[in-house]
Formats: C-alpha cells, sequence, structure tokens
C-alpha cells in the first residue's frame, strides 16, 4: 500500500512554468507505476502523463506532451510533473496516482492509489 501527497500546486500566469511534485509514503514505491491526471471543474479526470516502475518508459497525453515532462525518483520515494507554458485552460485539481501494476496504462481505472490533489490555477 501506498499513500500519496501532492504538492506545488498554486495560482500562476499564463506562460508560466510550474513543477508538481508527489511524495510517496509506504513500502516497495519503486514498484509502482505512477502518473498524474487533472480534473477541472464540471469535466472528468484526465490523464496527463504516467511513467514505469524504473522510470524508464513515460506515456503522455497528446492534448498537452509538448509541454509535460514526468520524472520519479525512487530513493526519494517521489514523483514529479514539470509543465510549461501554462494556459488558463489548464486550470484544474492535479493527482497523482500509482498503479500496482507494470502496465503504462492511461486509464484512471488501472490505478490504485490516488493523492488528495493539488490546485493549480493559472490566470490570464
Amino acid at each position: 500500500q501506498v499513500q500519496l501527497v501532492e504538492s506545488g500546486g498554486g495560482l500562476v500566469q499564463a506562460g508560466d512554468s510550474l513543477r508538481l511534485s508527489c511524495a510517496a509514503s509506504g513500502r516497495d514505491f519503486y514498484t509502482y507505476t505512477m502518473a498524474w491526471f487533472r480534473q477541472a471543474p464540471g469535466t472528468e479526470r484526465e490523464f496527463l502523463a504516467g511513467i514505469n516502475w524504473n522510470g524508464a518508459r513515460t506515456i503522455y497525453s497528446d492534448s498537452v506532451k509538448d509541454r509535460l515532462l514526468i520524472t520519479r525518483d525512487n530513493h526519494k520515494k517521489a514523483v514529479s510533473l514539470e509543465m510549461s507554458s501554462l494556459k488558463p485552460e489548464d486550470t484544474a485539481v492535479y493527482y497523482c496516482a500509482a498503479a500496482s501494476t507494470y502496465d503504462l496504462s492511461p486509464s484512471g481505472t488501472r490505478y490504485d492509489y490516488w493523492g488528495q490533489g493539488t490546485q493549480v490555477t493559472v490566470s490570464s
């Protein structure tokens, strides 16, 4: 089992960059596939990026892949999401998620553990 806590959200201006962090506690963090999702009010949860257990493979949503970078540090039990050229439509709650399988999937149903989320608000 793993517990996830996101941080790094806040109010930023359009065009800014932001780095979100997700700290994990629990055993065997390195065995989890990790991902970031977001959800804006009135919309469905959206997959953003995923990274496999050792960081060798990543996947990104086509809609934002040019502006994202997902990384992980298994020694620190952490995963990060760097976002650049932020737009007002990036405003959402951003969630970190962990999957107990090695499959790298954009489907939220494959992820077993979720953080509470961190709010990102982008002003125009």
